[in-house]
């Protein structure tokens, strides 16, 4: 019981007087919190796409087939849908700072552990485990932007914050890459688990709890930034109560299918896009980390492009700006895999484009524009059910995704021969499901 208290929100303040020092607390928390959740979720993604680095050594060094890493990669999806889901209703009652860092915590223990492991069944319980603890992330940052940010910083805040797939992914392709060239796989697992354990100590240091809870009024009174007189109404029903709601909100199951369309894409490229490139292309493992990093530079640049270009030229709708991300997406995936090979600068360019578009289109589709058309106090519930369909399409999407590329593998001479032909289909056909089903989205409204 003692342990559910320290994980809980605390009591609400008596609210402070000066309005000065007010000001004052605001200010300060507000630019540390929105420093320590992108820059804390970013280095946290290199405990959950360490996997992605270390395939090829791991299949090459008979240890395990695509087929199996595609297991070993679905047990994480599977475990972070539901662990994102439970979280996301958990967050909107939780500390933040001890919430999130302790999913920090034990995701960087799990993947030291992970540097040991050469059975399946082994690799498999911890990465599912490394999943459930990895949907600490999501629901913290996001609670955590609805609490101190108020409804028209909320594009442009997220888009900041969605900065931090691109940081991790960026991270990943080329830290944890450069670490396996050098010491081999297993430092690919060890690596960001001793840096993320430095990550949840600074985690517990710069995140707050509610502002309620230091005496601070909310966010939306303090910059008197309602959008409609119906939540003072809202503010009397129970939490438990308005999480429930947004099951009732057609548009909230659209918007969870359009994002589990997308993330097939998006973590087809993640954990299969390295091996496509070295056996597909022939890039070297650090020139495939290194074209993969290039589309994550691009995606810092969507995610805050998004948040710019709806909160300010669009007055906060998302469904143009889909539109418009989401055919640059699909420009990029299809010059990526049918443009001319023997060109590098069309292949960076078109992993530049595809990186731009699809960051914007996680930002929005991954939780902004749910926490948009959802109750503000279910913001992590929002974020959690988008996340349940979001990553059991990733899940599966691995699982497929293996077993194709499986299938396509022939042995001649003791040298694997890899056919991507069927699989890439797969992906593009995704995004272009994702895009269909944003659009019908068009004339939703945004609430409180």
């Amino acid at each position: 019981m003692n342990l559910l208290r320290l994980f809980a929100t605390g009591p609400d303040r008596p609210l402070l007087s000066s309005q000065q020092e007010i000001d004052k607390l605001y200010k300060r928390h507000r630019v540390r919190i929105m420093l320590a959740i992108t820059l804390g979720y970013g280095f946290v993604y290199t405990c959950r796409l360490a996997l992605s680095v270390v395939k090829k050594p791991l299949i090459d060094g008979g240890i395990f087939t695509a087929e199996e890493l595609g297991i070993i990669g679905s047990a994480l999806f599977y475990t972070y849908a539901f662990g994102k889901l439970t979280n996301g209703f958990l967050a909107d009652h939780a500390n933040l700072k001890i919430f999130f860092a302790t999913g920090v915590l034990i995701s960087a223990l799990i993947n030291i552990g992970m540097g040991f492991s050469t059975l399946l069944w082994l690799s498999v319980l911890l990465w599912g485990l490394n999943g459930w603890f990895q949907g600490f992330g999501a629901p913290a940052g996001i609670v955590s932007i609805t609490n101190w940010f108020s409804n028209q910083e909320r594009g442009r805040t997220y888009g900041i914050w969605s900065t931090a797939h691109s940081i991790g992914e960026g991270l990943t392709f080329i830290g944890v890459a450069g670490l396996v060239t050098l010491w081999g796989w297993r430092a690919g697992f060890w690596g960001p688990g001793v840096l993320c354990i430095l990550v949840a100590i600074a985690l517990l240091i710069w995140i707050q709890d509610r502002p309620q809870t230091m005496g601070l009024p909310p966010v939306a009174d303090w910059k008197n930034d309602h959008w409609n007189d119906g939540a003072a109404a809202k503010k009397q029903e129970s939490i438990w109560a308005t999480q429930r709601s947004i099951l009732k909100i057609p548009a909230i199951w659209v918007l969870a299918l359009s994002s589990a369309a997308i993330y097939v894409t998006r973590y087809a490229i993640n954990s299969w896009g390295i091996l496509y490139l070295q056996e597909a292309k022939g890039f070297s493992l650090m020139e495939a980390g290194g074209m993969l990093t290039a589309n994550t530079i691009t995606g810092i640049l969507g995610a805050l492009a998004y948040g710019f270009a709806s909160d300010k030229l669009f007055n906060a709708r998302r469904p143009p700006v889909n539109l418009i991300f989401g055919l640059l997406e699909i420009a990029g995936l299809l010059l990526i895999f049918f443009g001319p090979t023997d060109r590098p600068g069309v292949m960076m360019m078109a992993f530049l484009l595809y990186g731009f578009g699809l960051t914007g289109l996680v930002t929005s589709l991954g939780g902004l524009f749910a926490v948009d058309i959802a109750p503000k106090k279910a913001a992590g519930a929002a974020m959690g059910f988008i996340g349940v369909f979001s990553y059991l399409a990733a899940a599966t999407q691995d699982r497929i995704s293996g077993y194709m590329i499986e299938q396509g593998t022939t042995l001649i001479d003791g040298v694997r021969h890899y056919d991507f032909s069927q699989v890439i289909w797969f992906w593009v056909g995704s995004s272009v499901v994702s895009l269909i089903l944003s659009t019908t989205l068009w004339r939703v409204r945004l609430r409180d």
